[in-house]
């Protein structure tokens, strides 16, 4: 298996398990990054998903953008994601700014600080 891949087993779509990540998950926020996450010894291994906001952006291409770099940075640093929410846990990232990021290396500075904020 790749070192820093995102398999089909690791993505959160399945919608029972969305439904029981926003019954039972606890919301953290840093920065312009939220996340609900759980941790659950059921789950079989982490799974992640993201999400923008229509409301803030309406053109597509822009919050598929914003998915695809919030994807990269879980991809790049997924072992700090990992020692931070656990290898058994359901989670959902979402951008909670209004702005457009300018660059990947924002968004991977929020989610650091976010994994980081956790401890």
């Amino acid at each position: 298996m790749k070192k820093f891949g995102y398999a089909t087993h690791e993505k959160l779509k399945q919608k029972k398990e969305i439904s029981f990540l926003f019954e039972n998950g606890k919301w953290r926020s840093c920065g312009r990054l939220r996340i609900i996450s759980v941790k659950d010894d059921s789950i079989l291994n982490q799974k992640v998903g993201v999400s923008v906001s229509k409301r803030n952006f309406k053109k597509a291409v822009d919050r598929n953008r914003i998915k695809r770099l919030l994807r990269e940075a879980y991809r790049l640093n997924k072992n700090v994601f990992t020692d931070c929410f656990g290898t058994h846990s359901l989670s959902m990232i979402f951008w909670a700014s209004k702005d457009m990021p300018e660059h990947f290396n924002d968004v991977q500075k929020d989610f650091l600080n976010l994994c980081k904020s956790k401890k």
